[in-house]
This record gives C-alpha cells, structure tokens and sequence, in this order.
C-alpha cells in the first residue's frame, strides 16, 4: 500500500477560474499538499486551500455535461482519495465544496445516450449498475464521507435531473439568482431514480416531492430558496464569492454545524437500499418505455447539447 507521502502531490497557489467567477480563486499559501489522485482526474478540477480547510472541487466534462460513466469513475476516485487522506490526524478538511466549469449549466444529470442504448439492449443490469453506482456515489456525499466537514453545492446555471438530486445529497446549496431545476424525466415517461423521491419526501413531504417531480416544471433558484432547497442566495456571477464569505462566517461555528447535519440525518435516516430498490424500479419502468418515449429522450439530449455548445 502507498504512503501518505506517496499519495500526495502539491498544486500550485491559484486556481484558475472561467466566466464571472473571476480569473484566479487565490490561496494564500504557497503550496498545499492534497492526494496526488485528485490532481490525476480527468473530468474533475481540484483545489485545496489551507487557510479556510477547504477543498474547492469543479466538473469540466468531456462533451455533453452529464453523469457518464468517466465522470462517475472520477467522482468514485474523488471520494476514495478524499476518504483516505482528508480528516482528522490527515490533511485538514471543513468544507467541500462542488461546482461546474459548464457555462450555464450545473450538470444535465443522468447520461440519456447512455439509457437509449442499454433500454434498446434490453440490458436491465446495465441500468441497475450504472444506478446503484450513482446511489453509492450521493449516499456517501450524503454522510460527508464521514468526515467532520460541511459539503457545499455551488450552482451556477441548470441543474437538471440527476444534477438536482445529486445536490439534494449536500449540506447546503448556494445558487445564483438565474440558476434552475428541474425534474425532466416525466418528459419520456419515466421517473428520477436516483434519489429525488427519498430526498425530497424527507425535505418537503410526500405531497410536494410529488408535485415537484411529476410537474415538468422548471423551478427558479428563488422558488428553491422559498421552499428551502437551496439555503443561500447570490446575484448572477457572484456565487463563488457568496460561498467564500458562507465559509468565512461558519468557520466559527463549525463543529456546532456539523453536529446539527449529523443530527438532521439521525432525524430522517436513508439507507443505501433505500436507494438502490428504488433505482430497481427505475430500471424496471426503463424497459417498458416505448419507441416514442426514447425519440423524445433523443430530441432531449440533442437540445441539451446545443446548449451546452452554444454556452
């Protein structure tokens, strides 16, 4: 087994940034050691800054920004170094926090060419593990890899399908005032099978997780503060810079806030197989959508690509 010293590596003092998020995220140190891992992945763009303990972590996806299977492999490696050499007795960790390179876009969710191909294979494993890996993936960011830190999700544009119920899984969630979310997959005649129903029950009630997700409806990030989904709110462009002052004012009263999420969860537990029979049933009603249903899956992906293109 590798040392720790052989597991790290040291990145540079700035983090280069894109769009209105301005052009350097600057940490004070000189060098930070961090996983020499994390500088490895392809699809996920680390920085750890000493001075406030946090990891700031961006998606930057090869093609349409979805969950495909390389993304998820580098979310899988993400938590597997993080878990390894993050926390107490390791390198010092309070805040994780997650956002995306996309312009516009927080993350289109669940890999539609994907479950085209694997719905006309009539491959249930292949949907059954691709869900479960997913589940795994937020059930753990669920329980902050059971690290004593606070996970923060950072959205900065739409955050669809998969992408809003990965979200769900975080602590607290900072968007920009034109940030929206969405539940599409009642579009094709299915159902989000990755966590929506377990999270949004215990958040919201069974009545309005219904309402939210057989709706259709794109939700504003003001309709998602009011409902208390997202917890903070910033002006367009400025919600990396509301996440800087969100750390600097609950540094104080961390371990109290910590404490608070662990007491949250012991308060409306999720089980793994909670999870994992729903994405069953997911898998289920996936192979018994019609012809029709996957042409409109298609003419989703392919507008969604357009608009990540254009962005």
């Amino acid at each position: 087994m590798d040392s720790y010293e052989d597991r790290v590596g040291r990145v540079d003092s700035a983090f280069p940034l894109t769009g209105n998020q301005g052009e350097y995220l600057a940490d004070p140190s000189s060098e930070c050691a961090v996983p020499e891992g994390l500088l490895r992945l392809k699809e996920l763009e680390c920085l750890y800054q000493a001075e406030s303990e946090t990891l700031w972590t961006y998606m930057a996806p090869v093609g349409r920004p979805s969950f495909t299977s390389p993304m998820l492999g580098d979310f899988e490696n993400w938590q597997k170094y993080i878990s390894q050499d993050f926390g107490p007795g390791k390198v010092p960790l309070k805040f994780l926090v997650l956002g995306s390179r996309s312009p516009g876009v927080f993350c289109f969710g669940g890999d539609l060419a994907l479950f085209q191909r694997l719905i006309r294979d009539e491959d249930r494993d292949g949907l059954v593990r691709y869900g479960h890996r997913c589940c795994a993936i937020l059930h753990r960011n669920l329980h902050a890899l059971e690290i004593p830190m606070l996970t923060i999700g950072l959205v900065e544009g739409a955050a669809l399908g998969g992408g809003f119920e990965a979200l769900l899984s975080f602590d607290y969630i900072i968007a920009d005032r034109d940030a929206t979310f969405g539940l599409p997959e009642v579009l094709f005649g299915l159902f989000p099978g990755m966590g929506a129903h377990a999270l949004l029950s215990r958040k919201l009630g069974t009545a309005m997780a219904e309402r939210i997700i057989q709706s259709n409806e794109t939700y504003s990030a003001q309709q998602m503060y009011e409902l208390g989904i997202v917890h903070h709110l910033a002006e367009p462009g400025e919600g990396l810079a509301a996440a800087q002052e969100f750390i600097k004012r609950s540094t104080r009263r961390h371990a109290g806030l910590v404490a608070e999420r662990k007491a949250m969860r012991m308060a409306s537990p999720l089980a793994l197989d909670e999870l994992n029979r729903i994405t069953e049933l997911w898998a289920d009603a996936a192979l018994q959508l019609r012809e029709q249903d996957l042409k409109v899956m298609n003419r989703l992906a392919a507008a969604q690509t357009r608009l990540a293109q254009a962005a």
